[in-house]
């Protein structure tokens, strides 16, 4: 048996029917790829009573949790929901084809918590992500996912890579700007579901006086209903 078991906002935010499996489990696993955690390893370690296995993205990516699911009870630790990347739902199709049984246990996501900003999770259009640039390589390709959404009127929430610290995603978003977008005023989230939870509503000058911690992410608003607006001054710079 394979359980995908999503961890939630913060080191309590896993469920109960997730610790059961976990203390269940004969080996239990922690994916680490896809998010700056914002508590560690030895916390997790203490709630669920178990010792956790850290795996790399080639790791996840392969069938190796998969196969070992096949003689064993294999828990999967996933940060939020279990479902938000492909290559989980990847890991579910392979459970299928290989008549390996699999549970799915949900908890909340980031796609929850942007909620708590003021604007309707209805209006939102496609998620996209900023990527870390290195010298050679700087995609852009989410300015179009912005455009397109703000074609439509719709709100973007762009996640962050991660390992890109706060003042770099800010330069970044800045050097991408096209001049078609409308990058005047954004929302910086930080460590939403938590007890360290910010946001913050600005300019990308104003927001550069922040220091955000991880993890973060911003969202790229579109025309907004005068109840958006009206909340959304709750956090203005």
């Amino acid at each position: 048996m394979l359980y995908l078991i999503g961890l939630g906002l913060n080191e309590k935010g896993i469920s109960l029917e997730g610790i059961e499996a976990c203390r269940k489990a004969d080996e239990v696993f922690l994916e680490g790829y896809t998010v700056d955690f914002p508590y560690s390893k030895q916390e997790l370690e203490k709630i669920i009573g178990k010792k956790l296995n850290v795996l790399k993205r080639e790791e996840v990516e392969s069938d190796k949790i998969v196969n070992l699911a096949k003689e064993k009870d294999i828990a999967l630790l996933i940060y939020g929901s279990p479902l938000f990347a492909t290559t989980h739902i990847a890991l579910v199709q392979m459970c299928i084809e290989k008549k390996i049984k699999h549970k799915i246990i949900y908890s909340a996501s980031i796609f929850d918590a942007i909620a708590e900003t003021g604007l309707q999770l209805y209006k939102f259009g496609k998620t996209t992500s900023l990527p870390k640039w290195t010298e050679k390589h700087k995609p852009t390709s989410f300015i179009d996912v912005i455009k397109e959404n703000q074609s439509i009127k719709a709100h973007t929430l762009l996640l962050v890579d991660i390992g890109l610290e706060f003042s770099e995603a800010l330069k970044q978003l800045e050097k991408s700007d096209d001049g078609e977008i409308k990058l005047k005023e954004i929302i910086a989230c930080s460590n939403l579901g938590t007890e360290k939870a910010k946001i913050f509503y600005g300019s990308i000058e104003k927001l550069k006086k922040k220091n955000i911690e991880k993890p973060f992410c911003f969202i790229i608003p579109a025309e907004m209903h005068f109840l958006e607006l009206e909340f959304l001054e709750n956090f203005k710079l």
